[in-house]
């Protein structure tokens, strides 16, 4: 899946990202260096309050550095999110309840002035991808939350994008229906071959997805660790049985340990800042 001797799909150089909170500046990120090939999917975990989410954002444009650069594709992060180069899924799914799940994986392509026929053409195949082809005319509250995220990462990927963006998609579902998601996530992902950039703060699950795992430092966030997962493909629950799963699981804890340190009140208010901040607030 992974082609490393490709030009990469993110190229992060010398990233510095600064807030001000409460009248003072806190370093959210500080010297980011990262290169992310086409087709892999790269997982950022670390401590809450070292900037992974805010890293996330940066990449897809929502919020500027304060020094370095990013490219998406061979240009800048803002000319790629002109170009749609990238689709984004976020914690909470975002889905208009007004609309029905076709309608709301539709939205994109409206967005952007594609007919009729292609936008219910795309969009079927998405549904049909994330396994909801049941489910196209019911609406977001007739859903389960398991669902509601599935439906999100058709809209997501109905654009085409050759990146695909993941702020703890699953962090609000039970345990068991976060593993079945994990991998559906996978199935969506070896069918696609999208590069996927995903934040967790659960170890298993970024073991479980990813090729590799960068582990971040407590604030200000630095990249510690990255460690390739060298799990054979394609993965299932028995995957989560392998010697080699808790090998892994326990060389990113150790990362995570030897990069932890105090979580204060003030990055932990940078953290919420930087997921709140719009472009318009950068410095």
């Amino acid at each position: 899946m992974t082609r490393s001797d490709s030009a990469p799909v993110v190229d992060i150089r010398g990233i510095y990202k600064e807030f001000e909170v409460d009248g003072s500046r806190t370093l959210a990120l500080d010297g980011i260096d990262l290169a992310i090939s086409p087709g892999e999917f790269v997982s950022l975990i670390g401590p809450s309050g070292c900037g992974k989410s805010t890293l996330l954002r940066l990449i897809g444009d929502l919020t500027g550095p304060t020094r370095g650069s990013i490219e998406v594709n061979g240009k800048p992060a803002r000319q790629a999110r002109s170009d749609r180069d990238y689709g984004m899924v976020f914690q909470a799914p975002v889905l208009f309840d007004w609309r029905t799940i076709e309608a709301n994986v539709q939205l994109p392509l409206e967005i952007v002035g594609v007919g009729t026929d292609e936008r219910r053409r795309r969009a079927s195949e998405m549904i049909d991808l994330v396994e909801l082809s049941e489910f196209g005319r019911h609406h977001p509250w007739q859903l389960s939350g398991g669902m509601q995220q599935r439906a999100a990462i058709a809209r997501a990927l109905v654009i085409q994008p050759k990146l695909l963006l993941m702020d703890e998609p699953f962090g609000a579902l039970d345990e068991m229906t976060r593993e079945r998601m994990n991998s559906e996530l996978l199935r969506i992902w070896e069918r696609t071959g999208t590069t996927v950039v995903f934040v967790t703060h659960s170890i298993p699950e970024a073991v479980f997805l990813s090729s590799r795992v960068v582990v971040m430092s407590a604030r200000p966030g630095r990249l510690t660790h990255v460690i390739g997962i060298d799990l054979p493909r394609p993965r299932d629950e028995s995957t989560r049985e392998l010697d080699r799963y808790y090998e892994l699981v326990t060389e990113v804890r150790e990362a995570l340990k030897a990069g932890r340190g105090p979580v204060t009140e003030e990055s932990e208010m940078a953290a919420e800042f930087g997921a709140r901040v719009s472009p318009e607030h950068t410095p």
